[in-house]
């Protein structure tokens, strides 16, 4: 960049209040970064009207634009002074719009559907608009709802969302207090499965395993490395807060999120959340502004207190059909471990976590002080009497997305998601929110609700008790933008980006990552590993029609599930069995419905079935009579139960894929490599296989390699295989640990912890440590 001569500087865009310059400042584009001596470097956009205000020779942004340094321009002063007097001078509509939390905006937005937007009235369309623009959307809910805090989902590349970050942030700044975008997103480092892994290539973003796969490891430091990682990407990107990490800890195994956590322990669970946060949010060297908060922090917003994970029957609350949390064991407290042990006491120097995210549960019969049973965020008890005054968290609580809108369908991912309080306004869900402690509102543009919400409380309550408690969490939200140093430079270096996302060392630590994910379950007569003379033969997979929550489909099809031109870097391949020195399967563990069925209810039923872990048709002889919760406004009866009902998988051919390849082979090894999301019933498919690898979203070549013995396997499960299931049904949706686990032609029972190397069971220490 180019260095300006200051004394042209200072009739331009400097206000010299007193004292000598320790300042420079130079101009990139539309640009200008400021560097004090010894103090923060400063970035503006010279179209957003900034000035710089130069006290004893110090510069400072006058983001208001007041001619005048405010206590919130002043990067000297602690960020809660900072916080503090920006939020007094906030009116109510201002506080109003920090506490919205954007809908999901795609870069660019897409022509319809979702993820939908307009550029100045038009669709977007290749080749005409610039996808970096901002939407017209995008305009409105920052200038007029003043909303900060904006929720990434796909991205074209980093050099757009870089781009788009920097037009994002001069618009803030151009407005109002100047007050920086907070930009979040939800995870977004999994793998691509064919994608080939060249140590000295690049990416698009460092690809890793699931959490599920990290918690396999049984490695924290492994997991603080990623969110090192991670952060450095996010902050190029422009992002500077994580919806994540997923600490649930996954007691129901059926749960359609348990791949989202770190497994069934609580104690993994909580050093997992430890070592991810502290990676996530901790600046070092110069990036450091104080504290351990800066340039390189990223916000981790935990979720989902208290815990989501012992839904019932496994059901799941973006439905109405799964909006009930139970504790049949009596086990609620241990639900907390992950983050009372975990994310709120990180070893490093930012010390909490900085933000925590309410699950949708209505967490049934645990609230003891008021009798409510109504989903986490509208709950008192739960956040307020717990979270607040029990566990002393003062972060940022902002509720999981949607949970205030209208409930029209039982089933429907995109529904509004008011459990518990169906009956009440719009206006009056955002006043219980707001009065039991939470901050902030995931997926609301709008800011006319918390306004309404305002007033009903200065009606109950008065003037001065309602400001002070917009402030509080106007105090808490600022807070977070302020400690990862965007009011001081919000803007991102393009080529920078260019050269920091998805970089050749990033990705070689990501594929790292997926070898050390990969559990080997079964290894017969010491099947593997094989050596690269072999041939091998790849049958192909099935897969049925589908279609994603969004009402995306995707047609059947029949290919082989691997890349086979990596196959073929390994191995000979041949298309005869009869030729192969062993054939290589590759499946999913079994796709299950929702457990709750149209068609169920069209036949006189109550709409709720069987949730299978099996890949053949389950009847559930074993469930409940009566369910534990129940309830809905759109329902007649209050009873779930899907007893003595029965279920299909939508991959049951994965199951006959195995014994068909068995029986092709006469004799020859199977080796069974299985993707999977939850804990399955192996009974089915084990006899059948003479080794079984489990891995958890890794890239083909990662198994490949495993194979290959070019790496040696050392993950453990982090959670249990049960033996059937009726061992499901019978076990506590809140309990961790409890099923009877499958046993294989080996005598090697699928617990917690187990997991095997070319020797034999490892048995170094860490399932045990981690089995409490």
């Amino acid at each position: 960049m180019k260095k300006l001569i200051l004394s042209s500087l200072i009739g331009l865009c400097c206000i010299p209040l007193f004292g000598q310059q320790k300042w420079s400042e130079t101009k990139n584009g539309d640009y200008n970064l400021v560097k004090n001596q010894g103090g923060q470097t400063l970035c503006y956009s010279s179209i957003s009207g900034i000035k710089i205000l130069s006290v004893n020779g110090l510069a400072f942004k006058d983001l208001n634009k007041n001619g005048k340094l405010d206590q919130y321009e002043d990067w000297r002063l602690p960020v809660d002074a900072r916080a503090k007097d920006l939020a007094s001078k906030l009116s109510i509509e201002q506080i109003a719009g920090l506490m919205l939390y954007s809908s999901h905006q795609s870069l660019p937005a897409r022509a319809g559907g979702y993820f939908a937007g307009t550029y100045n009235g038009k669709p977007f369309k290749e080749g005409e608009t610039d996808p970096s623009d901002l939407t017209d959307q995008q305009k409105k809910f920052l200038q007029e709802d003043n909303l900060r805090h904006v929720l990434i989902t796909t991205v074209k590349s980093p050099e757009i969302a870089a781009k788009w970050n920097n037009k994002l942030q001069a618009f803030c700044e151009s407005v109002g207090f100047g007050i920086p975008a907070n930009n979040s997103s939800d995870p977004r480092h999994g793998t691509k499965a064919r994608a080939e892994f060249d140590a000295a290539a690049g990416g698009e973003i460092s690809m890793w395993p699931s959490s599920l796969g990290m918690a396999a490891s049984f490695d924290p430091a492994l997991v603080e490395k990623f969110g090192n990682i991670a952060a450095t990407e996010y902050r190029a990107l422009g992002i500077t807060t994580a919806l994540s990490p997923q600490i649930d800890i996954a007691t129901e195994p059926r749960w359609n999120r348990f791949n989202g956590t770190f497994g069934e322990s609580p104690s993994l669970s909580a050093s997992m959340a430890q070592a991810y946060c502290d990676g996530f949010q901790t600046s070092f060297g110069t990036k450091e502004i104080a504290n351990g908060w800066g340039f390189g922090s990223v916000n981790a917003m935990v979720k989902h207190w208290p815990g989501g994970g012992s839904g019932e029957a496994g059901r799941d609350a973006h439905y109405a059909a799964g909006k009930f949390a139970v504790y049949p064991g009596n086990n609620f407290a241990t639900h907390f471990i992950p983050f009372i042990n975990g994310a709120f006491k990180l070893k490093g120097k930012t010390r909490s976590a900085s933000a925590v995210m309410p699950y949708y549960t209505i967490s049934w019969n645990q609230d003891t002080k008021n009798g409510e049973n109504v989903g986490n965020s509208y709950n008192k008890f739960i956040i307020n009497d717990l979270l607040r005054e029990k566990y002393g968290y003062d972060g940022v609580a902002c509720t999981d997305w949607n949970i205030t809108h209208d409930h029209t369908q039982m089933d429907n991912f995109v529904d509004g998601k008011p459990w518990g309080i169906e009956n009440l306004t719009i206006a009056q869900r955002h006043y219980k929110v707001l009065m039991a402690g939470v901050d902030q509102f995931g997926g609301n543009n709008d800011a006319k609700p918390i306004i309404e919400a305002y007033q009903m409380g200065i009606a109950e309550h008065g003037e001065t008790k309602m400001r002070a408690r917009m402030e509080q969490s106007a105090v808490r939200l600022l807070r977070n933008i302020f400690k990862v140093g965007v009011f001081e430079n919000p803007y991102v270096d393009v080529e920078t980006t260019k050269a920091t996302v998805g970089k050749a060392e990033f990705m070689k630590a990501g594929y790292d990552a997926q070898l050390k994910s990969i559990v080997l379950l079964k290894n017969k007569n010491k099947s593997l590993p094989l050596a690269s003379t072999k041939t091998v033969y790849v049958p192909k997979r099935f897969t049925a029609a589908s279609r994603n929550f969004l009402g995306m489909e995707t047609p059947a099809s029949t290919d082989y599930p691997v890349n086979m031109d990596i196959v073929k870097k390994y191995f000979k391949v041949t298309e005869n069995p009869d030729g192969a020195d062993f054939a290589l399967v590759f499946i999913q563990n079994p796709v299950a419905n929702m457990g709750y069925d149209k068609e169920d209810l069209k036949n006189g039923g109550n709409g709720y079935v069987p949730i299978s872990l099996q890949y053949g048709d389950y009847t559930a002889t074993d469930a409940r009579e009566t369910s534990i919760a129940g309830g809905d406004p759109m329902e007649k009866s209050a009873n779930r139960s899907y007893k003595n009902k029965s279920t299909k998988t939508a991959n049951m051919t994965d199951l006959t894929l195995v014994s068909e390849t068995k029986d092709k082979m006469k004799g020859k090894p199977v080796i069974v490599s299985v993707n999977t999301t939850n804990p399955m019933i192996f009974a089915e498919i084990e006899q059948n296989s003479s080794a079984i690898l489990l891995s958890f979203g890794v890239q083909d070549q990662a198994i490949l390699e495993t194979i290959a013995g070019k790496s040696e396997p050392s993950a453990l499960l982090p959670m249990q295989m049960p033996a059937s299931m009726s061992a499901v049904e019978k076990q506590a949706e809140d309990v961790p640990f409890d099923m009877e686990c499958h046993k294989d032609s080996e005598g090697n029972t699928y617990d917690f912890g187990f997991g095997m190397n070319w020797k034999g069971t490892i048995k170094d220490g860490r399932g045990l440590k981690y089995k409490k």
